[in-house]
């Protein structure tokens, strides 16, 4: 059973939608099409099923007062987001946790215990959880 931990910004910034233009409703439209994923088992970044049993979101800047949609915890970083990406790692390493995010230097930041994934599988696995 997997706790995602998704670096909201760097995931919206994977896609060269035009999320730049309104970074507050595309975190909003992201946290949205992520809330379907806890309690399915989306074929996980090795392939094999993952049981996701919940989401957490870390936002920051102008999109941290978007509204949290059931199902995802969203947590607002006051100041830097890698460094609240970081401490709610800690927080949740004890668990089977995922962080997912394309920024090197946060991963080297991140437990040892915790895998990490870029936000291409994430996104794949929305996709596929909004059919």
């Amino acid at each position: 059973m997997t706790v995602l931990l998704v670096d909201v910004a760097n995931t919206v910034g994977a896609r060269p939608d035009g999320w730049w233009r309104d970074r507050a409703g595309a975190t909003a439209r992201l946290l949205d099409r992520l809330a379907a994923l806890p309690g399915t088992a989306p074929p996980g970044p090795d392939g094999a099923p993952l049981p996701v049993v919940a989401l957490v979101a870390v936002v920051e800047g102008r999109a941290r007062d978007v509204v949290a949609p059931a199902g995802v915890r969203v947590v607002r970083a006051a100041g830097s987001g890698d460094d609240a990406l970081a401490a709610v790692a800690a927080e949740l390493a004890d668990g089977d946790l995922l962080v997912v995010t394309a920024d090197r230097g946060l991963r080297e930041r991140l437990p040892l215990t915790a895998r990490v994934t870029g936000p291409g599988w994430l996104l794949t696995a929305a996709d596929r959880a909004a059919g």
